[in-house]
């Protein structure tokens, strides 16, 4: 482990008096932010079938069957093969093809059927890609928690 360089910072302002007054101090360099901690839940690399229903602003239910492409006990990535108009933080039912996830390693939440789920990014389609939607399952927090969490909560 090595030590963090200080941070020098000169800040240069006028006294009442007009002079010009001059203030250094050192700070300690702020921890490196790493990726590996970034991440609630490990994401898997899938291609499954899948279905989103949501309620357009008048109301009418809507279908599009999308593809998975990575998931996580906390979200979901899907592709659209034909683009959807699904606004941000639109909540939207989830669900895997039934026939098409046995023998995934999936978390819990997504073989149990729905997944109430919100819109937290949208990917817009390009020339080379699909359109594509981030979603945030609306999971309890205590249902991913480890085993010992769970036994020390109770």
């Amino acid at each position: 482990m090595h030590s963090a360089q200080p941070l020098i910072v000169v800040r240069r302002h006028f006294s009442r008096l007009g002079a010009d007054v001059k203030h250094i101090w050192t700070e300690p360099t702020p921890p490196k932010r790493t990726d590996a901690g970034k991440r609630g839940a490990e994401r898997r690399a899938v291609a499954l079938p899948a279905r989103l229903t949501w309620k357009d602003q008048r109301g009418t239910t809507r279908f599009a069957s999308v593809i998975a492409r990575n998931v996580s006990a906390n979200g979901v990535y899907v592709e659209c093969d034909s683009p959807v108009s699904i606004p941000l933080f639109r909540l939207v039912q989830f669900q895997l093809e039934r026939d098409m996830c046995k023998g995934e390693l999936l978390p819990d939440a997504l073989q149990q059927g729905r997944v109430l789920s919100a819109v937290y990014r949208v990917s817009p389609p390009s020339s080379s890609q699909p359109q594509g939607l981030a979603l945030r399952l609306m999971v309890d927090p205590r249902r991913n928690a480890a085993p010992e969490q769970q036994r020390a909560t109770a």
